[in-house]
């Protein structure tokens, strides 16, 4: 990587970070360097040891269904898609589990609780945006 494009990289906010993560299909999590937990980056202090010093990790945004809830109709903030899930997936080969914005999920038939999911970007507004695989 260039000196340019490192630099750059570090000067990157917290939320940057995550969001190039998840453009790319990954998710990013910290490890916390007092006590070796964790978690997604989007924690600010170790849950384990309430640290606040972490090296940065990628892991596949890929994970099974845990949880969801369908959203037949869609809130004030919405307007650009129709019924939707917000689902909890657990991520493959990582000790945590994350959330996610599903389009096009109108009933439980459409989405079984263990199918496969993954990250495919992130939208401002909805924040992770999943695919089923």
């Amino acid at each position: 990587m260039s000196e340019t494009k490192q630099h750059q990289q570090k000067n990157l906010s917290s939320r940057e970070k995550f969001i190039q993560s998840a453009n790319r299909g990954k998710l990013l999590a910290n490890k916390c360097l007092r006590c070796a937990h964790i978690m997604l980056e989007t924690i600010y202090y170790c849950e384990k040891c309430s640290g606040n010093k972490f090296d940065s990790v990628e892991y596949e945004g890929i994970g099974k269904t845990v949880t969801y809830t369908i959203q037949a109709v869609a809130p004030e903030g919405f307007e650009d898609t129709e019924s939707y899930a917000w689902v909890v997936f657990r991520v493959d080969n990582a000790p945590f589990r994350a959330s996610g914005f599903l389009p096009g999920v109108k009933s439980s038939k459409d989405l079984a609780i263990g199918e496969k999911v993954k990250v495919v970007g992130f939208n401002p507004n909805h924040g992770l945006i999943l695919q089923k695989i």
